[in-house]
């Protein structure tokens, strides 16, 4: 089984970012490398590097699924502020219960929901 890595946008929270690289996992933080990317950019170096999206950004959405782009995985963030305190141990989990489901997946996490997608054929 391959190692999942992760590509942070810089609308990711850091706690996110601070959490799965606790775990061991590989996470490449946009904040920490450029400022103000542009969300196709973003996609296509998740892709070449084989990294899973996390993102805050509805826009991914549209990238996936209306525009077809090539992903190895998006992880759509959507939590409110008053429970900001826990986004970190719900992705942690989400990734260490989920593992290999989410390569190729468009995954929406909110408060205690989340949804695996995969683009039809």
């Amino acid at each position: 089984m391959r190692t999942l890595r992760f590509l942070a946008d810089e609308s990711c929270d850091f706690a996110v970012v601070r959490a799965l690289r606790a775990a061991g996992f590989d996470v490449l933080a946009v904040s920490e490398i450029m400022i103000r990317s542009i969300d196709r950019d973003l996609i296509e170096q998740a892709s070449h590097e084989q990294r899973l999206l996390i993102t805050e950004d509805k826009d991914f959405g549209w990238l996936v699924f209306a525009s077809h782009v090539d992903s190895p995985g998006v992880i759509l963030i959507r939590f409110p502020g008053q429970l900001r305190h826990t986004l970190a141990s719900v992705i942690l989990k989400l990734v260490q219960d989920q593992g290999e489901k989410l390569s190729g997946a468009f995954v929406v996490v909110q408060p205690g929901r989340v949804r695996i997608s995969h683009k039809p054929d």
